[in-house]
């Protein structure tokens, strides 16, 4: 039962980031590319001031996997880094910390490239 709760949570929460952005779509003229930028940048913010962590440990993956994750990974990698090798972890922590996910994400790109077929619109 309690897998079944988390997965509820985990569903709602990244359901909640998803809306969000729809509406952002769907009513403002913001590119997808534009709200993409602000969605990281938003999980970076909330991750310094301390308001991400507590959404981590409630929904999970909901939180994590969406684009707000990714700028929550790279603060948590950059506040690591700053500890052990002090300002220079400002510039090397994020990548470190998310370089798996970076270098996932152009593996699988490059082989969809493979197999699909582009149409033009």
């Amino acid at each position: 039962m309690d897998l079944l709760v988390k997965c509820i949570y985990a569903f709602l929460v990244g359901g909640c980031f998803c809306l969000i952005g729809q509406i952002f779509i769907d009513y403002t003229k913001l590119t997808p590319a534009k709200i993409l930028v602000s969605y990281v940048v938003g999980g970076v913010f909330l991750t310094a001031i301390g308001v991400y962590e507590p959404i981590v440990k409630f929904a999970g993956a909901g939180a994590t996997v969406p684009l707000t994750g990714f700028g929550y990974t790279l603060a948590k990698g950059a506040q690591k880094a700053v500890a052990e090798h002090g300002v220079i972890g400002i510039f090397t922590g994020g990548i470190g910390a998310t370089a798996a996910g970076i270098t996932a994400a152009i593996v699988f790109g490059y082989i969809v490239s493979i197999f699909a077929k582009p149409k033009i619109k």
